[in-house]
């Protein structure tokens, strides 16, 4: 079909660097033929989507070919929904990447509904799994703008080949001399703990830099924009005072800090102490495990990750955030600083993901989330902020997880900032 993006017979390891190019070329020739108009209109599995000038744009989760050709048409239309309703620019910009964790979605979007000032915000879900209920439940936001991107390599658009899992992958757990000789298709290219990539734990981190770039360069809502944009992740909640929050975290910096590189919206901490430190922010080197939550980038510091691509896609981590916590002070020459509040505005909801699949309880995550806002209600709407502490900006190394030493990982991930 004229819309398959990868011939089964370009995935040899020696051919990697044209499958690559073949897949990013495919998606622009996709983007331009958006103007087929055939289809399927009377398909079943057809969602209508009105965009932000009244056209339907539609969904079809008909088939994989339907499906694919849905998301690159998604990715090139952007319709802003809500757009009429709250016209203007956007006064925050919030970036959620999402995956298949419905409940918490709803969660999230909940406390977003309650956040004060809502209505200036743009909100942008980032979707690597595709699904009428998640669709239907972003669809259903009528408090501010929204926008959906799609993650156009998904591993559910390749169910049985790169950058899927491919039959003809090596297992996991081969050694490299049995690879060799099975002929595995990556025998060559095991991580540095001798294990062979899984497709479900590199999406992640490809999801993560597809996205940063995608925001900053192509999504039309955002030029011009001149704040921060903070990433969430579907299992966040925010507290009904985030916006103010951020808003006196800016002012605090252009004051205080102005050599603070990103803001840190949230912790990992309880809000046990909540109305204590609920004013206090702290400066520091980001490190992956603290600062992960709530994360604010500026376009400055967006251009400083993008000057460590080749860095970021080649590290042998398939943690986006520990990624980043080695390019600070590696390939970023000054470590990045960062704005902390500690008083979190941002709390995990999550207690599942990628490694623990069982016993996922999101109602007893929303009975923690209403304890924790009882709790932390008095300390909401602080009139200023204090500086707490001044930690050593500093380097952090840490033992790279490894997952992340395929060399057609670091080829797809290098093209996702690349014009073709």
């Amino acid at each position: 079909m004229r819309f398959r993006l990868l011939k089964k017979n370009l995935l040899a390891l020696l051919g990697v660097s044209f499958v690559v190019v073949t897949l990013l070329f495919s998606t622009r020739v996709l983007l331009l033929s958006d103007n087929d108009t055939s289809g399927h209109n009377n398909d079943n599995n057809i969602i209508p989507v009105r965009g932000h000038s009244g056209e339907m744009v539609k969904f079809n989760f008909g088939s994989l070919p339907e499906l694919t050709q849905s998301v690159y048409s998604a990715n090139y239309k952007q319709c802003v929904h809500n757009a009429n309703k709250f016209p203007g620019e956007p006064q925050l910009v919030l970036v959620v990447q999402v995956h298949n964790r419905p409940e918490y979605l709803r969660l999230l979007i909940e406390s977003l509904e309650k956040a004060a000032e809502v209505h200036s915000f743009l909100l942008i879900f980032s979707h690597d799994y595709f699904s009428e209920e998640i669709n239907a439940i972003v669809q259903g936001i009528t408090f501010c703008k929204v926008l959906q991107i799609y993650f156009p390599f998904s591993s559910q658009l390749y169910p049985s080949e790169f950058p899927g899992q491919d039959p003809r992958d090596c297992p996991r757990d081969i050694s490299k001399a049995d690879a060799l000789k099975t002929g595995c298709l990556n025998a060559e290219h095991p991580d540095s703990y001798g294990h062979y990539r899984e497709a479900f734990i590199t999406q992640t981190k490809h999801h993560w830099w597809w996205k940063l770039h995608f925001v900053w360069e192509r999504v039309q809502a955002m030029q011009g924009y001149s704040g921060f944009v903070i990433f969430l992740e579907e299992d966040n909640y925010i507290l009904p005072d985030f916006f103010h929050f951020y808003k006196s975290m800016i002012e605090f910096r252009k004051s205080s800090c102005p050599d603070c590189d990103m803001l840190a919206l949230g912790n990992h901490d309880s809000l046990s102490d909540f109305t204590r430190l609920s004013n206090k922010v702290l400066t520091t080197g980001w490190m992956s495990t603290k600062h992960n939550i709530g994360m604010a980038i500026s376009r400055e510091v967006y251009y400083k990750l993008m000057g460590c691509n080749n860095e970021f896609c080649t590290y042998d981590d398939y943690n986006w955030d520990w990624t980043l916590q080695h390019l600070s002070g590696a390939c970023i020459s000054k470590p990045i600083k960062v704005l902390v509040a500690q008083g979190s505005r941002v709390l995990h909801t999550g207690d599942c993901g990628l490694h623990q699949k069982e016993k996922c309880r999101p109602e007893w995550a929303s009975q923690r989330v209403e304890d924790s806002l009882q709790a932390a209600k008095d300390g909401l709407f602080p009139a200023s902020l204090a500086l707490n502490g001044a930690e050593p900006v500093e380097h952090k190394a840490h033992m790279k997880n490894g997952r992340w030493g395929d060399v057609r990982d670091h080829i797809l991930c290098k093209n996702y900032a690349k014009r073709l």
